[in-house]
């Protein structure tokens, strides 16, 4: 009977244990998502701006000739 006991103590923390490392692990793992999920924000962000940067340049662009309107040749 004590044998028993003690293997079930035994057990018992070793489940204890393993619930406070996955604990730890979730932590971290929910820390480094909000990291990455803050990244992939801040990169969308400048995707958006250098979209918007092109659409300026590109509008700031002479309007192109076709080769058929094109007179001196």
């Amino acid at each position: 009977m004590l044998n028993e006991l003690d293997a079930l103590e035994r057990k018992i923390d070793k489940v204890a244990s393993l619930c406070r490392d996955l604990r730890t692990q979730n932590s971290q793992l929910r820390q480094k998502l909000a990291t990455a999920e803050a990244e992939k924000r801040r990169l969308a962000e400048r995707v958006e701006t250098a979209r918007d940067r092109i659409e300026q340049i590109v509008r700031q662009l002479p309007e192109a000739q076709s080769p058929e309107a094109d007179t001196s040749v």
